[in-house]
């Protein structure tokens, strides 16, 4: 080859491979060009913050409206009013969780409906988490639930014998342990009475003691019990304490046990009708002074209550510090041993530390 042929040929190859260059960098433009295209599509496309989140947003509202219209949710079915108005406290545990998903979601609309759930929460319960208690107080009262299979019942005796209460009501006494608290309380305690399975130990005298019917059909604890732990049939009792003020009537009350049945759902029967008689004794109560102590297994949100809430007032409503949880004992979650009042004020209300029972006793100081 000359080299007037190999220069052409150089420059021949020179130029498909300017060429080619030229091409690719015309093809690696364009696929750039596209794809930011379809990035901006994918930017355009994507939904903002408000469209973000709608399921959450939905459940969010859901769940205020559950809280605030609770009261609506009917009890012909298995009384899942009753059940719901039990733990409506802890229903508010699903704010926070929603809250993390709007959270993660970026969602502005989730955010936005929480507030719905939240203010309802706060309206229903806000109260009770500060302290309302006030110092001083003319009278203390408490009660206890001792439970059937308390394994130390004199321990639990002395403990409640120091908790300083000069009204001290107690509930599921059984024949067995009834002479033990009779025993270890006496000395603090030089009046008392027992009626069935609840009694009351005072410092101060008592007169006008009968029993009250809460209209129990069954044997009370048959099917919660250990057979050989025996149990008297009355379970409430009402009393005169007379104090420095004037005479103070007292009621003592075990209603009847609650149980959850995935076939007859909350099953509270004995419950609902022990309230309701104890309602109506109330009522008929001439002394303007009334205080109501006892486990009554149920909740003040609880409508089958309404008898006796729209006479009474709960101490702990008014004078306590925090929900005041009293059952499990070893991780309460709901407050089932009550204290309600009539014509006396309460300064303040507390749960006292637990006992060999499965409840926890409760206190409150009430002046005149």
């Amino acid at each position: 080859m000359t080299g007037s042929e190999q220069g052409q040929t150089m420059a021949q190859v020179d130029t498909a491979e300017t060429g080619q260059g030229g091409a690719g960098r015309q093809d690696t433009g364009a696929g750039t060009w596209r794809a930011g295209i379809r990035r901006a599509i994918r930017i355009g496309s994507r939904p903002g913050p408000w469209k973000r989140g709608l399921v959450l947003a939905v459940l969010a509202l859901l769940l205020g409206l559950f809280m605030l219209l609770h009261a609506r949710i009917p009890n012909r079915i298995g009384n899942l009013g009753s059940l719901v108005e039990t733990v409506l406290p802890w229903l508010g545990l699903f704010i926070p969780v929603l809250l993390a998903g709007a959270l993660w979601r970026r969602s502005a609309s989730a955010v936005a409906a929480l507030l719905l759930p939240v203010t309802v929460w706060l309206n229903l319960f806000g109260g009770l988490l500060s302290d309302k208690s006030h110092p001083g107080s003319d009278l203390t009262v408490a009660s206890h639930n001792v439970g059937a299979d308390n394994g130390d019942p004199a321990g639990t005796a002395r403990d409640l014998a120091a908790s300083g209460a000069d009204v001290l009501a107690l509930q599921e006494l059984t024949q067995q342990a009834r002479g033990t608290y009779e025993k270890e309380l006496a000395k603090a305690y030089p009046y008392h009475t027992v009626q069935g399975t609840v009694g009351l130990w005072s410092r101060l005298p008592l007169s006008d003691t009968q029993p009250v019917d809460t209209k129990m059909d069954v044997g009370p604890l048959a099917d919660t019990k250990p057979v050989d732990i025996k149990m008297a049939y009355n379970r409430a009792l009402r009393t005169t304490v007379a104090t420095n003020q004037g005479p103070l009537a007292v009621y003592v009350a075990h209603l009847g046990s609650v149980r959850v049945n995935p076939r007859a759902g909350f099953g509270t029967g004995h419950r609902d009708r022990g309230a309701q008689a104890l309602g109506e004794a109330i009522a008929a109560e001439q002394n303007e002074r009334v205080v109501l102590l006892g486990d009554v297994n149920g909740t003040m949100d609880d409508r089958a209550f309404d008898d006796i809430t729209s006479q009474m007032r709960s101490a702990q409503d008014a004078a306590g510090d925090g929900f005041g949880f009293s059952w499990p004992a070893k991780f309460p979650m709901v407050r089932i041993d009550q204290i309600l009042v009539r014509g006396v004020e309460p300064e303040s209300s507390w749960v006292l530390p637990a006992t060999g029972s499965d409840h926890r006793p409760v206190a409150a100081g009430i002046s005149w």
